[in-house]
C-alpha cells in the first residue's frame, strides 16, 4: 500500500495500481447512507465520489452477508387490529371511539383523557389470567 494526498489534505491509502482503499468502517457508513437516501446506486456512487463498479460490489457483498446471516428474532410478534369507521347514530356531532372487543364487549371513548385508562385496560386484558 502507498499513500496519496487529496486536495483537502486528507491521505488516502492506495495499492500499487493506484486504486484507493476505503476502510470497512467507511464502506459500512456509506452503505447505511445509501439505504436511507432513496437514490439510485449510480447516482449515490457519483455523489460519494466512488466508482459505481466498486460501490455495486460493496452492495452485493452486503446483500450476500445479510442473506447468509440467520434472521433476527423479533422481540414481539406483529399483531393486527381491525378498525371500522362508522357514523355515530345517537349523537352525530359528537366524536367518539368505539372498540369492539373479543367476546362482544364494547368500549366507547368520548374524551381524550380516557385514552390512558383504555390503553392500560387493553394491556391488562391481553395478559393471560
Amino acid at each position: 500500500m502507498t499513500d496519496m494526498q487529496k486536495s483537502d489534505g486528507s491521505i488516502l491509502r492506495t495499492d500499487t495500481r493506484g486504486r484507493v482503499h476505503t476502510p470497512k468502517a467507511r464502506q459500512e457508513r456509506l452503505l447505511d447512507e445509501f439505504a436511507r437516501s432513496g437514490l439510485s446506486g449510480p447516482k449515490f456512487a457519483q455523489l460519494a465520489g466512488i466508482k459505481y463498479q466498486t460501490f455495486a460490489a460493496w452492495v452485493l457483498r452486503q446483500r450476500k452477508r445479510a442473506a447468509a446471516a440467520p434472521p433476527a428474532k423479533a422481540t414481539e410478534p406483529v399483531r393486527w387490529l381491525e378498525a371500522v369507521v362508522e357514523q355515530a347514530q345517537s349523537a352525530p356531532n359528537q366524536s367518539a371511539l368505539t372498540l369492539l372487543l373479543p367476546g362482544g364487549a364494547r368500549l366507547e371513548l368520548s374524551e381524550p383523557k380516557q385514552l390512558p385508562l383504555v390503553a392500560a385496560l387493553l394491556r391488562a386484558l391481553e395478559r393471560p389470567c
